[in-house]
């Protein structure tokens, strides 16, 4: 009974917590630096609502489709809004501030879309999808781990190929091209490895808010490191606060179960 407490419930719950945080945090610190912005979050900039819109409409319109469908419809929905958002950016030649206020306004029309399918859904998919909107690790389990494993491991290379690119683009555009940096080829790679790792880290375990705006400012505030270290710490930082809410929310209630979103 021990064994399986420990292996079978606690194990890939941890597991998938750390994995979890490590990509939303590594997520929000990348787009910090691509936006120059302090406040740019995968939830901010409408990453998170694109794939969760997408999965809950697979869920609602199409409900026996195959549980590998899943992920694939969140990276849809993410790309989506990562490409609407590129477009709208180019035409208006935006700077920092601009991004962020074009992904508030993005997330802003899916949270409505969001709050139809919930509104009109059957009762028993409303509450089920009103449970995963607040995040939680009810369900992880060495399946979701399964699929979640592979993205945190492609996430260690790219941390070090990222780390040297985002800690040019934190000087600006103009200075990170004059440094060398291909801004036109590595601003759409890193924007899209970003979505990958949102659009994962929401399969499994649904939205975070918050935390991908938080741990790159607590990694900053425990060592202002720059490009990968910022990158690694941002990533550990994330895994450590996934953790420690899903353990307080265990230990401080006991008769009620509290998402760790939430």
């Amino acid at each position: 009974a021990q064994a399986f407490a420990l292996l079978d419930v606690r194990l890939p719950r941890v597991l998938v917590g750390f994995m979890a945080g490590w990509c939303v945090a590594l997520t929000g610190a990348m787009l910090q630096s691509l936006a120059q912005n302090p406040l740019a979050d995968p939830g901010l900039l409408g990453l998170s609502q694109g794939s969760m819109v997408t999965i809950m409409a697979m869920l609602v319109f199409w409900p026996v489709a195959p549980v590998a469908f899943t992920p694939v419809a969140a990276v849809m929905g993410g790309l989506a809004v990562a490409g609407l958002l590129s477009v709208l950016v180019g035409k208006a030649r935006a700077g920092g501030l601009a991004i962020l206020l074009m992904g508030i306004a993005i997330d802003t029309v899916l949270s409505a879309v969001t709050s139809i399918l919930i509104l009109y859904a059957p009762s028993e998919t409303s509450y089920a999808l009103s449970n995963w909107l607040a995040g939680s690790l009810f369900k992880a389990s060495w399946d979701t781990l399964e699929g979640l494993a592979p993205w945190f491991v492609l996430s260690l290379p790219a941390l070090f190929w990222a780390g040297r690119s985002l800690r040019a683009l934190d000087l600006g555009d103009d200075l990170a091209i004059s440094l060398g940096e291909p801004v036109a080829r590595s601003q759409p790679v890193i924007l899209i490895l970003a979505v990958f790792l949102t659009s994962m880290a929401v399969t499994a375990v649904g939205p975070l808010v918050f935390l991908g705006v938080m741990a790159p400012h607590l990694a900053t505030f425990i060592s202002p490191a720059t490009g990968r270290a910022r990158l690694l710490l941002s990533g550990l930082t994330g895994g450590a606060l996934v953790i420690a809410a899903d353990w307080l929310t265990r230990t401080a209630t006991t008769d009620l179960a509290l998402p760790i979103g939430l």
